[in-house]
């Protein structure tokens, strides 16, 4: 299982442009090769700081490509680096990065899916990321014991295991049989319960926790 935990398509009938990335600068030549696999899928680079648009930082490490970004704020962040640790993952989320991608998984499509699922929050992570997350080995000391009640309730964990496998508004509304409006109610609620700023932050919080 490789690439995008979940390569599905922008969801039709937004209808509001193409999305602008603004390129941090760091990331020397995989910066260069993310800016062309952009432009090879239709997504116009910013020149500077443009509002609204999502931020691409690119690096060796997620340390190196967030320590290269020149102001915090701004767009949703898109994360693409060579390797990622469970340290990295942690770091990323803290930094309000949206979605991360692996330099080798970064091709045009997945990049066009990647830079849609920031535009709209919608956190994704490859597999091999997603791994560095889940993976429980080597007593991580920052990992939390599980609460003895939690704070969510079983459709909301549902939802947020839905989440952590990739899966999007529309697929989980499948899955549960139900409209994207209440799947989007439903993240929105548990996201306020656990304090987080967004769906990698809650996936990251998740686990930690052992909610899922």
């Amino acid at each position: 299982m490789t690439g995008l935990v979940l390569e599905t398509p922008p969801e039709a009938g937004r209808g509001d442009g193409a999305p602008r990335v603004h390129l941090g600068p760091a990331g020397g030549a995989a910066r260069d090769a993310v800016a062309a696999g952009l432009l090879r899928a239709g997504i116009e680079l910013a020149d500077g700081r443009c509002d609204g648009a999502v931020r691409v930082a690119v690096g060796r490490t997620p340390g190196v490509a967030l320590d290269g970004w020149p102001e915090p704020g701004g767009g949703p962040l898109l994360l693409v680096a060579d390797t990622f640790t469970a340290a990295d993952v942690r770091l990323a989320v803290r930094s309000g990065v949206v979605a991360m991608l692996q330099s080798a998984e970064a091709t045009p499509e997945r990049l066009l899916t990647a830079v849609h699922a920031a535009r709209y929050g919608e956190g994704r992570m490859s597999y091999d990321v997603l791994v560095r997350l889940l993976d429980r080995a080597g007593g991580d000391p920052e990992r939390l014991r599980p609460a003895q009640d939690s704070p969510l309730t079983a459709r909301q964990k549902t939802v947020l295991a839905l989440v952590a496998e990739g899966h999007g508004n529309a697929a989980i509304a499948r899955e549960l049989s139900c409209s994207q409006h209440t799947v989007k109610n439903v993240m929105y609620d548990l996201m306020t319960r656990l304090q987080v700023r967004n769906r990698a932050h809650a996936v990251a919080y998740g686990v930690r926790t052992g909610l899922i």
